[in-house]
């Protein structure tokens, strides 16, 4: 069995390989690549792919240099495109060490009768630690206290100096209640806050066993004290929160985003941070990346930027590999996978035999 891991310089390819000699497969044969190794040109490259799709770049080598007999494909964030797929004729399984799908054209593999897997939540610790550090942040200056310190400058004032919050007593919205908005939930716990939950996907009773309550998007925006998002980005999500939602929050409440910077219309936003319709704001994703030495972001002293960190540690990185190929050893072993992209594809006869073969 041809097992082709293809790792970049967030999740190396020898890591990947390490994971992947736990496949519970005959004869395995695994072949270790790097794609981008360089991290300024990974950010750089991911984001192009991430907007226009995998075949904005021509297959590359590690793919079209690759055996031929390949069967099962393990990437991060290199392009996997139609292109890529017709490269490898035996391909029976794509393994995405993400959530998100943005660098494999599914449809196509689809199409092929192709097995697409993901790890969903693989960063989810990670992100609902960071999003709580980011309503604390921008709720009680941190960042901005520090900046100021780092300046020779002991700021004692703040934009809302007037109203800075403490969390016991206040009401947390969660736009999204997946893995990482329940993390959320569970972890503001201990704060004694009431949290509110938009989320048409997930029932009453499974919001309520996180002692939230499920509301209307306006509600929870016209009653949250701090508005999170945590949904994927859709054409259904797509500029979710624009100048109507914003007008809608209250004027000492702040935004967090840690999901995807098309949630939001940015110009709706900036405005309302600009003639603070709204507290404040703190956003670890953007329109852009990287933002702008001379990004109007910048001038605004009511929001607290950071890099788009916030899924990145060194547990979240290390664990995705063998998260994935625990899930593709349960498909292996016909015990119920959690995160096949494609399930449609199980039932065809092609499908099936190729997994009768491997099971034997």
């Amino acid at each position: 069995m041809e097992v082709l891991c293809i790792g970049d310089v967030m999740i190396p390819g020898n890591t990947i390989g390490e994971a992947a000699k736990k496949l519970k497969l005959k004869n395995l044969k695994i072949d270790i690549k790097d794609w981008e190794t360089d991290w300024n040109r990974l950010q750089d490259r991911r984001l192009v792919i991430e907007k226009q799709g995998p075949s904005v770049e021509p297959v590359v080598p590690q793919i079209l240099d690759a055996h031929r007999n390949t069967e099962i494909l393990m990437v991060l964030f290199c392009p996997v495109s139609k292109e890529a797929i017709d490269t490898l004729p035996n391909l029976k399984l794509i393994g995405a060490l993400r959530a998100g799908l943005e660098n494999v054209d599914v449809k196509y593999a689809t199409e092929k009768g192709i097995v697409v897997q993901n790890i969903k939540g693989r960063n989810a610790q990670a992100v609902s630690d960071f999003a709580i550090g980011l309503i604390l942040a921008e709720a009680r200056n941190i960042a901005r206290s520090y900046y100021a310190i780092k300046n020779g400058q002991w700021r004692k004032n703040f934009v809302n100096s007037e109203m800075i919050p403490e969390l016991q007593g206040k009401t947390i919205g969660l736009v999204g209640f997946g893995f990482i908005g329940r993390l959320v939930a569970q972890k503001l716990s201990g704060f004694e806050v009431d949290i509110l939950v938009f989320d048409p996907y997930v029932s009453e009773d499974e919001v309520k066993t996180y002692r939230a309550k499920k509301v209307t998007l306006e509600d929870l925006l016209k009653n949250s004290d701090f508005v999170s998002l945590h949904t994927r980005l859709s054409e259904e999500t797509k500029n979710i929160i624009g100048e109507r939602e914003l007008s809608l929050m209250k004027k000492s409440a702040y935004l967090i985003n840690t999901a995807r910077a098309g949630l939001i219309k940015e110009e709706a936003l900036f405005n309302a941070l600009k003639d603070k319709k709204i507290a404040g704001a703190a956003l670890d994703v953007f329109w852009e990346e990287p933002i702008g030495k001379n990004s109007r972001w910048l001038e605004l002293d009511n929001v607290t930027l950071t890099s788009h960190i916030a899924g990145t540690t060194r547990e979240a990185l290390t664990k995705s590999p063998y998260l994935l190929v625990e899930d593709i050893n349960k498909l292996i072993e016909n015990k119920g996978p959690n995160f096949v992209v494609n399930p449609e594809v199980l039932k065809r006869s092609e499908v099936k035999k190729w997994l009768e073969e491997i099971r034997s």
